[in-house]
């Protein structure tokens, strides 16, 4: 596993969370309804398309397995970040099943926090471990381990609307720089016409702004530590790449920026009124999707933008893990069994249409003719980012830690957090950007300081 905590390590990453109890304890309040089934599952997950998807195909389980009812609890991502990390670190056994990321993963696999599901699932010749996405496999455990399954996997890129660069004259690149992404969005950016020269997430969390904006920093030549660990949120790469990015939102990004994450800004793209989103690989499925989105058909998808790195994608996955604390270790692994499987991408497309498949899970997804037709615009290369991605050193320097849009180290979460919060004064003109990094600094040191 990528880190080993010590108790004052493991001490420190339950009070980073602390303060989501409250979420946890109120968020049963979200959940859907049930069935007479013997044994009920609580699935805690974040509230993007293809696991509201999911939510929906569950009838089908349920009629295949009419002993168990799934009951899907879907928050937005710092709130489930939150809820979820509280309840298993504290053993509170709320969630049979939760979504769980990249990030996590390693980390409470360390902590005993999850079920090895590797046993059940490499004895079952059917669901065929294999398949999996290799570039995935290795961030959800060692040898046969598997402390969570991927629903979705993803990079990033950048998405453009073919008929405005058209309209203006602009030729897109395979491989576009940031410096070029800022001059399109300042020439296609027009308020009059309620669209915006591009979306990028201003909203607080880690993983919201910080999974973007840390990929900038990858590409400006800043990174968040050095290989001592010493906090480089001051330094120049990580300056120059925040004044970058707020300042293109500020000039050619959406109003109120702080608002925005991966949900509106899907939603100001999907609905017209944005002419480029750089953002999650997945998210190009609803972009496609004919009867939601008002741009299919318009968009092309070229490579994440750089500046002094060859690459700038991003690697994660959203995966099905099953906590120690529940009491219903068979039912729920019965479940993530069927909503990780072969079965259930071509159920997805059968019901739902190809192009809303969870990507980036399965080799065998991109073999499927009915998804290669309707996904033709981009898994192709979505497939090509993913295998090319380095997340052992995404950036221009050495790195301590394995991760492209995050620090594999418990601490991070608190300190993505607080640090986002402070950027997002930045765009929200409450902070200047010098002074928000002196500050951010401050709290990137404390976290370099336990690693020592």
């Amino acid at each position: 596993m990528t880190t080993r905590l010590t108790r004052r390590r493991l001490a420190a990453a339950i009070a980073a969370v602390a303060s989501a109890s409250m979420l946890a304890a109120c968020a049963g309040a979200g959940g859907s309804g049930g069935g007479s089934g013997e044994t009920t599952l609580t699935l805690a997950t974040v509230n993007n398309p293809q696991m509201k998807d999911m939510e929906s195909l569950k009838s089908n389980f349920e009629k295949d397995n009419p002993d168990i009812t799934v009951n899907f609890i879907q928050m937005e991502e710092n709130d489930l970040r939150d809820a979820v990390t509280k309840d298993v670190a504290t053993q509170g056994g709320q969630y049979d099943i939760a979504t769980v990321g990249a990030y996590e993963v390693p980390i409470w696999a360390e902590n005993g926090w999850l079920t090895d599901l590797g046993p059940k699932a490499n004895e079952d010749a059917d669901y065929d471990v294999d398949d999996l996405f290799p570039s995935i496999r290795p961030i959800l455990g060692e040898g046969d381990e598997l402390y969570a399954v991927p629903f979705y996997g993803e990079s990033s890129f950048l998405m453009y609307r073919k008929d405005l660069f058209e309209a203006a004259g602009i030729t897109m690149p395979e491989k576009p720089t940031w410096d070029q992404v800022a001059q399109y969005a300042k020439q296609l950016n027009d308020p009059s016409k309620n669209q915006t020269g591009i979306c990028l997430r201003g909203k607080p969390g880690w993983g919201e702004m910080f999974a973007p904006a840390t990929t900038v920093v990858n590409t400006f030549g800043g990174q968040w530590f050095d290989e001592d660990w010493n906090a480089q949120v001051d330094g120049a790469g990580f300056t120059e790449a925040m004044k970058f990015y707020t300042d293109l939102i500020k000039t050619a990004g959406e109003k109120d920026p702080v608002s925005f994450g991966f949900t509106e800004c899907l939603n100001l793209f999907s609905q017209g009124n944005a002419a480029m989103w750089y953002d999650a690989t997945s998210a190009a499925g609803s972009v496609e999707d004919t009867e939601n989105s008002k741009v299919a058909g318009k968009v092309g998808y070229v490579q994440a933008p750089v500046k002094e790195t060859d690459e700038a994608g991003w690697l994660w996955s959203w995966n099905l893990a099953v906590p120690k604390t529940s009491k219903n270790q068979d039912a729920a692994w019965t479940f993530v069994k069927w909503a990780t499987s072969k079965e259930y991408i071509k159920t997805v497309g059968e019901e739902l249409g190809w192009s809303r498949v969870p990507p980036g899970s399965r080799l065998s997804t991109y073999e499927l003719p009915e998804y290669e037709k309707a996904a033709a615009a981009f898994a192709p290369i979505t497939k090509t980012i993913m295998e090319s991605v380095d997340p052992e050193q995404p950036g221009t320097q050495p790195q301590q830690w394995v991760g492209v849009q995050y620090v594999s180290i418990p601490e991070f979460q608190d300190v993505g957090n607080q640090v986002s919060q402070k950027m997002a004064d930045v765009l929200a003109g409450r902070s200047s950007l010098d002074s928000a990094l002196k500050e951010s600094q401050a709290i990137a040191q404390k976290a370099g300081d336990a690693q020592k």
